[in-house]
Formats: structure tokens, C-alpha cells, sequence
């Protein structure tokens, strides 16, 4: 019995001890110990890659599997005008987001977004640029489909994104040549193509007969079999989109200006329209101020007041410093309309 009684003391309950138990307990796992902790050692194991300085960072999305996810939504062969649209539609918004973005080219399933070479978003970390501009533009295109597509969306849609650097101009224009050039070939095939399907051939057979064709010969087969004069074709589906931002006064004698990303179908290998937007290859130009714009060409409308024509620059510059600190932080500016393409 009093082994029992002295066995039932040793194991009271000592609210004290377990107070201090406590505390030492909490202290471990406090903010401040945990910072300095051995568990800290595993941060080591982490890599950042830097993008090269004075060089123009591309980043380029690409919708993966979206053969398959046409078909599935019914887009319609060989361009649907609406997803074209929703494709712009989610580039602008990427712009909104970063100021760095000069603009943005896209066509079919893909868009490239131009960082200015002296950009210093995120510090330059490649995983850190192309993790948010592709998780960025992925919810954006689903975020925006339903006012631009009336099908439902059956399931989520994924883009795969690659950053490439280019040190000169030459090589920036070279690229998106590239770029509006694939689209002209890849559009010029899936028209023949298509056209000739609709004309009452088979699948294998439309492909039979535009093998080893060149570029007049497809040309000949749409006017002849499809009655489709090319020359004809939609700039959008020929050219794809280069979407840039402009400054629009609000009004006669108003201080005010309204930023707009604009979306244009138009030649982008030639001189023309570089040297008429300068601003987008040389950071030390200002953002143009336009008189007008109507609503049907702009995809992001933000409103910027500036007391004068001559504070745009100091404001730009401000935006720019506000923006490269925190790119996240902005005011989400909203306005319907345009966006891009299907095809994969």
C-alpha cells in the first residue's frame, strides 16, 4: 500500500515544471529562433538564375495541347475570331501588371512579352519572371473567357513558358520577324487547308494536296477550289497582334490621360512601324500621347492623371520606380474587348 501511495506522488501533476516546459517549448518554434534554426541550412539547396544584364528579356507562352483543346471547345477552323480576341485580352493584362513590359506579340496559341533591356523587375530572376507572367496569363485567359466565348469551359487550359534574352535590337526585331512570319506561313497553310476541307475533301486528302506546294500554289488553290482570294483575309489571322500602350488625353483641355493597351494587325518586319514607336526599343522616350482612340481598339483602359503634357515623362518615370519595387501592386484597370488565336 505504500509502495502504491508513493508510486501515485511521484507522477503529481506540477503545474509549475510544466509551465517552464512550456515556454522553452514555445521559444523553439518562435519567429525569431526558427530564423536561426538548423532546419535553415535547406535554403542553401535553392538556385537563382539571373537574366544578363542590358539584354531584352522575352518571355514567350505557349498553349500546350491546344489542338486538342480547340476541338474540344468548338473553336472554329481555320481562326476563331473570339479566341484570338481572349488571347490579347489576357496579354494586356500581363502588361497592366508590369510597367517593364514595352509589348507584348502574339499569334495562334502564343504570345511573347518584351521586357525593356534595363528592366530590374524581380531583381532579374528567371524563375521569378517566368513563373508570374505565365501563371498571370493562364488565369487571365480563364479568367476573361466568358466574355468572349459563350461555350463553357470544360476543363482548365495550360500554357508552357521560356525566357530568351537578346543583347541588341537587331536581334529584339529579328525575333518577333520571326514570330509575325511563322504566323503568315502556319495562317496560309491552315486556311488552304481548311478551305479545301469545307470544299468537300477529306482530311487526308486536303493534306495530299497541299504537300510540297509552296506559297502561289496555295495561294492558286484557295482562289480556284475555295474561291478565297487571300489578299483578302482578316489582318488579325495574317499578321497576328503587337499590343501596345499609348496615352489618350480624356479630353479638351483635360489634365487627365487614360492609358490604353492598344492592339494592332499590322506589319512588324518592316522599318514602319518601329520608326513609328520609337518608345518601344528606347526607354528614354516617352509613352505617345494620342488625341483619340476609340473603344473597340483598346484591351486594358487604366486612368493616369497627369497635371500636363509636359509631366508625362516625370510621371512615367515615378510609375516606372513604383512598378520595379512592386510589380504586383496595381490598380486593375477593366475594359472589354480584343485578344488572339486557336490553332496549336
Amino acid at each position: 500500500m505504500l509502495r502504491t501511495i508513493f508510486r501515485l506522488r511521484t507522477f503529481q501533476f506540477c503545474p509549475r515544471k510544466l509551465q517552464v516546459e512550456f515556454l522553452s517549448l514555445r521559444s523553439l518554434f518562435s519567429s525569431s529562433t526558427m530564423a536561426k534554426s538548423k532546419f535553415e541550412y535547406v535554403r542553401e539547396f535553392e538556385s537563382h538564375d539571373i537574366c544578363l544584364p542590358n539584354c531584352f528579356i522575352v518571355v514567350r507562352v505557349d498553349g500546350k495541347g491546344f489542338h486538342k483543346f480547340t476541338e474540344a471547345h468548338g473553336f472554329e477552323k481555320p481562326n476563331d475570331r473570339e479566341g484570338l480576341l481572349l488571347m490579347s485580352k489576357a496579354a494586356a493584362r500581363v502588361m497592366e501588371e508590369f510597367n517593364d513590359i514595352s509589348c507584348a506579340y502574339g499569334q495562334s496559341d502564343e504570345f511573347s512579352f518584351v521586357f525593356n533591356r534595363d528592366t530590374n523587375v524581380y531583381k532579374r530572376r528567371t524563375e521569378k519572371i517566368l513563373s508570374v507572367v505565365n501563371s498571370l496569363f493562364t488565369s487571365s485567359y480563364v479568367f476573361f473567357w466568358d466574355k468572349f466565348i459563350s461555350r463553357k469551359l470544360k476543363y482548365p487550359p495550360a500554357f508552357d513558358a521560356r525566357i530568351v534574352l537578346y543583347p541588341t535590337v537587331n536581334n529584339l526585331r529579328d525575333y518577333l520577324s520571326w514570330r509575325q512570319a511563322d504566323a503568315h506561313i502556319n495562317n496560309l497553310y491552315n486556311t488552304a487547308f481548311w478551305g479545301l476541307v469545307k470544299a468537300g475533301k477529306t482530311k487526308q486528302e486536303a493534306e495530299q494536296k497541299l504537300c510540297g506546294t509552296v506559297s502561289s500554289d496555295k495561294h492558286e488553290i484557295l482562289f480556284k477550289t475555295c474561291s478565297i482570294n487571300y489578299n483578302n483575309e482578316c489582318e488579325l489571322y495574317k499578321k497576328g497582334t503587337m499590343v501596345i500602350k499609348k496615352l489618350v488625353a480624356k479630353g479638351k483641355g483635360d489634365s487627365t490621360y487614360n492609358t490604353v493597351y492598344v492592339p494592332l494587325n499590322c506589319d512588324i518586319i518592316q522599318d514602319k512601324f518601329w520608326n513609328d514607336n520609337p518608345q518601344l526599343l528606347n526607354t528614354e522616350l516617352d509613352t505617345p500621347v494620342c488625341r483619340e482612340i476609340t473603344e473597340e481598339c483598346q484591351l486594358v483602359f487604366v486612368k493616369t492623371k497627369i497635371t500636363s503634357d509636359e509631366d508625362v515623362d516625370s510621371n512615367k518615370k515615378k510609375t516606372n520606380k513604383k512598378k520595379n519595387r512592386n510589380p504586383q501592386r496595381r490598380n486593375h484597370g477593366r475594359a472589354e474587348t480584343n485578344g488572339v488565336k486557336s490553332e496549336d
